[in-house]
C-alpha cells in the first residue's frame, strides 16, 4: 500500500513557509531545516520535474544535477493545481481544499476544473469566477501574504494566462504579478524582482517539461532536450542573482508514460452505480449514487484488481494521502472513492475528456516517479 506524502517534514507545502523562518517571520517554522537566511529568494517551479527523472537523466541537466538537493514529496493527488496550493498555501490538500484535478463542489451541477477553474467541459470561466469566489472558496492567507504582511517585497513571475485565474486568487494571491511571454523575458523578469525592495521572495513558474511530457512522453527525446534547455535556465537565472541570493528550483510532480488505458466511458461495469468521475486518469474520485459505494468498489476491485488501490472516502483521510487534517466541509469535495494507480494504467474517458485520453504522459498517483520531487539550493 502506498505510503502518504510527508506533510509537515519533507512534503512541498513545506517550502515556503521553511524560507518565511528564515526571513524571520512570526510563526512559520523552518519545517525542512533549510536554515536559509537570504534576504533575496527565488523559487523556481519546473512543472513535470521528478526527482527519479532528473537523476536518470542527469547528464543532460548538469547544473540542477550539481547543486545540493534533497528529495521532497508532492501531496496527493500528485497534480498541478492540488500541488501549486499546497506550495502558495503552505498546508496540505486537507486544509487548502483543491483536492484534485476535477472535484465536485456543492451547489454545482458539475464537476470543477480546479487548474481552470471552469466546469468540466464548460467555458464559463467569468461565471464560474462570480459563482465560485476563489478567495471564499480558499481563505486561508497564503504564504504571499503572509510575507507582504512583514514587509517583504513578493513577485510572482509567470505566464500572462495566469494572472488574475481562479487558482492563483485562491491560493498565490497577495503579490506583485510580472507576466513573461518567452524564457528570456523570465529570466530577465525574475533577474529585476529578485532585486526589489529591500527583502525580496520571488515565485517563477514554466511549464514547458511538462507540456513536452504529456505531449511526447517522459521518455521521449524531446523530454530530454527540454531537460537540458530547462537546466540551462535555471543557470541563467542563478548566474544573474545578486551576490548572497538564494535559488531553489523544485517542481510540482513528476510523470509517468501510460501502458495500459481503462476507457469508464466504454466500460458499462465501472460506469454503473457511479454518478460523476472525478480526478485524471492516474488519480481518480469517484462520485457515487447514493447507497451505491459498496457496489461500486466491489465492481471495480473486480475489474481493475491489484493494478489500483481502491479506497472510501474515510479509508483515504485515515492514511493520510490528503494531510493529518481534512476539514469536514473539504471532505464533501473528496469521492466517495478515491482510487490510485499502482502501475503504469490508467482509468480514461475517451468520450468526455478526448485530449487527456490520448495523452502519452500523466501523473496524480502516489508512485514515486509522480509523487518524490526535487529540491534544488543554489546561493550566490
Amino acid at each position: 500500500m502506498f505510503d502518504a506524502p510527508r506533510y509537515g517534514t519533507g512534503s512541498l507545502a513545506d517550502v515556503f513557509p521553511s524560507l518565511l523562518a528564515g526571513f524571520g517571520v512570526p510563526g512559520e517554522p523552518d519545517r525542512l531545516g533549510l536554515g536559509i537566511t537570504a534576504d533575496r529568494v527565488c523559487v523556481l517551479l519546473i512543472d513535470g520535474l521528478g526527482a527519479h527523472a532528473l537523476a536518470a537523466n542527469s547528464a543532460a541537466a548538469p547544473f540542477l544535477s550539481g547543486l545540493a538537493s534533497t528529495t521532497l514529496t508532492a501531496g496527493f493527488p500528485s497534480t498541478t493545481a492540488t500541488s501549486l496550493s499546497s506550495l502558495g498555501v503552505g498546508v496540505p490538500p486537507g486544509e487548502h481544499g483543491i483536492v484534485g484535478y476535477l472535484l465536485r463542489v456543492p451547489g454545482q451541477d458539475r464537476l470543477v476544473n480546479a487548474l481552470r477553474w471552469q466546469l468540466h467541459g464548460d467555458g464559463q470561466r467569468v461565471d464560474l469566477l462570480r459563482e465560485l469566489v476563489p478567495e471564499q472558496f480558499q481563505p486561508t492567507a497564503t504564504v504571499f501574504e503572509r510575507a507582504a504582511a512583514h514587509g517583504i517585497t513578493v513577485t510572482q513571475v509567470a505566464p500572462n494566462y495566469q494572472n488574475g485565474s481562479g487558482l492563483t486568487r485562491a491560493s498565490l494571491r497577495g503579490c506583485e504579478f510580472r507576466p513573461n511571454f518567452s524564457i528570456g523575458d523570465l529570466i530577465d523578469s525574475i533577474g529585476t524582482a529578485v532585486r526589489a525592495g529591500s527583502r525580496s521572495l520571488v515565485y517563477a513558474y514554466h511549464a514547458d517539461l511538462d507540456t513536452t511530457g504529456h505531449v511526447r512522453g517522459p521518455s521521449s527525446e524531446a523530454w530530454l532536450l527540454e531537460l537540458a534547455h530547462v537546466d540551462r535556465l535555471a543557470a541563467e537565472i542563478a548566474e544573474r542573482l545578486p551576490p548572497g541570493a538564494a535559488l531553489l528550483v523544485t517542481a510540482d510532480h513528476g510523470m509517468v508514460e501510460l501502458d495500459e488505458r481503462i476507457d469508464f466511458d466504454n466500460y458499462p461495469e465501472l460506469r454503473t452505480g457511479v454518478q460523476q468521475l472525478g480526478g485524471e486518469p492516474r488519480a481518480r474520485h469517484v462520485y457515487t449514487e447514493p447507497g451505491a459505494t459498496p457496489d461500486v468498489a466491489a465492481a471495480w476491485h473486480d475489474i481493475l484488481g491489484t493494478d489500483f488501490a481502491i479506497l472510501s472516502r474515510a479509508e483515504a483521510i485515515d492514511r493520510g494521502w490528503f494531510g493529518p487534517v481534512v476539514a469536514p466541509h473539504i471532505a464533501d469535495r473528496i469521492g466517495d472513492l478515491v482510487v490510485a494507480a499502482r502501475g503504469a494504467g490508467g482509468i480514461i474517458r475517451s468520450g468526455a475528456e478526448p485530449i487527456q485520453s490520448i495523452m502519452l504522459g500523466h501523473h496524480g498517483s502516489l508512485t514515486p516517479a509522480e509523487l518524490d520531487i526535487p529540491l534544488l539550493t543554489f546561493r550566490s
